[in-house]
């Protein structure tokens, strides 16, 4: 059964993480990835600088063979970048094992990911990888992805436990009762994280209830 991983990871461990060395400001949202024989190309938003900024901040790294801006939405810039396959990183690790991004986020704080593979075997390949090539990730959850079932709307343990004390504790409320901060530090995680698993667990209840209906 297909099983979905989260992790943290420091800015600078993560190939597109050092645009924040020049661009402290700069958050990267991955798209997609697509790994090719001979290359491994990334799809990816970025706000907070401007586009002639970001692609010169990228182009001084070592494992980057070409970067293009596609296109720009309100000052967010999403960007294509080929990375040649013998730059060993996190992008490497998920082409590698087959493991798809669900989303990627980064700041100069560090990145925050939930992948997901076929099954718990390829998850484990995964970390594996990493371990094998001194690539530092945190695991903070590891859960199976179930079908959308009764309420659920295909949420993560994960998610539904964020939104829910979320909504408990008043911050959805206008003004709010809770910060972010409060609600991390109640479930152990950091506030990256914790916003990460309200976007993507408001992302799955949208898609369940008013896009599939």
């Amino acid at each position: 059964m297909a099983t979905v991983m989260e992790f943290t990871s420091p800015a600078d461990e993560f190939p597109l993480g050092t645009v924040f060395e020049n661009l402290p400001e700069v958050t990267i949202r991955m798209e997609r990835l697509l790994p090719q024989e001979d290359l491994i190309i990334p799809y990816f938003w970025v706000r907070g600088a401007a586009a002639e900024d970001i692609e010169a901040a990228f182009e001084a790294h070592a494992g980057l063979a070409t970067i293009e801006l596609i296109d720009s939405v309100n000052e967010e810039y999403l960007m294509r970048a080929e990375w040649v396959p013998e730059y060993f990183g996190i992008l490497s690790a998920l082409a590698e094992t087959n493991v798809s991004v669900l989303s990627g986020v980064g700041t100069k704080d560090g990145w925050d990911f939930e992948v997901r593979g076929e099954n718990r075997e390829a998850i484990s390949e995964f970390r594996t990888e990493c371990q094998t090539n001194g690539i530092p990730i945190e695991i903070t959850a590891v859960h199976r992805l179930l079908p959308i079932q009764g309420d659920d709307y295909e949420l993560t343990d994960t998610q539904r436990e964020a939104l829910v004390l979320a909504y408990e504790q008043g911050y959805f409320d206008s003004p709010r009762e809770a910060s972010l901060e409060d609600i991390a530090a109640e479930i152990g995680i950091t506030q990256q994280s914790l916003s990460s698993r309200l976007r993507r667990g408001h992302r799955r209840l949208i898609g369940g209830t008013l896009i599939n209906q």
